[in-house]
């Protein structure tokens, strides 16, 4: 089977023998097989990583082609961008950019055995969350399915946690940006914790990430929130590999949640498609979203290969968690 999109296949055979690629997982629907594809830019060495991820869920085409444009962008520039390559050697880069291949193929949310990839991790939520879409039980035929009590992850679940873990977790500093659709008429960027309203532990760190990107881009579309001020969910992949790494480095998982509900406002007949609720249709808005997102990669990358100089310690790093707390959690 091919590795999920044309554009994919033609980027792997293009970075084939010249940059790093693995196959992370293999997994299987309706006698095929699916590759789960990771290709990696930059020292293996380097202090600092970005993850970049989409696909997670089969309908959200448009994460995984965000992720594409941007790592085509990269390929095409590395052979002339002498900035670019001094970039590289202090800050590694690796792309998943299709999580859920047969999800994709099959046109559904979740994968193949009917899991919503990131309702599956082993985290409980003590607090109520969102009925049904807050993770469930009860069946694989109803969405937002957890997988069965006890089960192992998903396959695609244990891929992504062990590549992050081995790629991202063990440097000193360290981003994943996970690429969404699908949610409200904003773009918006998601931090832990959707189990808990409890704060983030690196929540400083994300302030001051945020906050950066703010100042350099002040005309940007994003709304800044911890997922749970929209709603908790059990399972949450990113929330289980925060609590995994809160003791390791600096670690930052981050969800950028493109608004697709702005798109069916432009293109009302989007509704009565599985795909249109969360892609944008026509070929010019996709090709304008695909390019919308680009500077805010670009600035993760630089972001990581910079830590050292912005990254906030002592009563700077207590200047931002005040900050957080106050703008995002009503504390005084």
């Amino acid at each position: 089977m091919t590795a999920g999109t044309p554009e994919l296949d033609t980027i792997l055979e293009e970075v084939r023998g010249r940059h790093e690629t693995r196959v992370l997982c293999e997994v299987r629907a309706a006698g095929r097989t699916f590759p789960v594809h990771a290709i990696a830019l930059g020292s293996p060495s380097a202090d600092a990583a970005v993850g970049f991820f989409g696909g997670v869920h089969g309908l959200e085409r448009i994460g995984t082609e965000v992720v594409l444009s941007f790592l085509a962008l990269l390929l095409e520039r590395l052979p002339v961008d002498e900035a670019l390559r001094r970039q590289l050697e202090r800050v590694r880069l690796v792309f998943v950019p299709l999580v859920n291949p047969a999800g994709m193929w099959l046109g559904t949310r979740a994968n193949a055995n009917g899991v919503d990839l990131m309702r599956n991790a082993p985290l409980q939520s003590s607090e109520r969350v969102a009925l049904l879409a807050g993770g469930h039980r009860l069946s694989a035929r109803l969405p937002w399915y957890r997988g069965r009590a006890g089960a192992p992850m998903e396959a695609e679940s244990r891929a992504l946690c062990d590549l992050v873990l081995e790629e991202l977790a063990c440097r000193r500093f360290s981003i994943a940006l996970d690429c969404h659709s699908g949610f409200g008429l904003a773009d918006r960027i998601w931090f832990p914790h959707a189990h808990t309203h409890e704060p983030f532990a690196r929540i400083a760190e994300v302030h001051a990430l945020l906050m950066r990107f703010a100042a350099s881009q002040p005309k940007h579309p994003y709304l800044f929130e911890p997922q749970c001020r929209q709603y908790l969910t059990h399972g949450d992949l990113w929330d289980y590999l925060a609590l995994s790494c809160e003791a390791r480095a600096v670690f930052l998982p981050l969800t950028l949640e493109m608004g697709s509900w702005r798109w069916i406002r432009k293109s009302p007949r989007q509704a009565f498609s599985r795909l249109g609720i969360f892609n944008p249709m026509p070929a010019d808005r996709r090709q304008r979203v695909r390019r919308n997102h680009l500077a805010w990669l670009a600035y993760l990358c630089e972001a990581a290969a910079t830590h050292a100089q912005w990254l906030p310690a002592g009563v700077e790093r207590l200047r931002h968690e005040r900050a957080a707390l106050e703008r995002w959690f009503d504390v005084a």
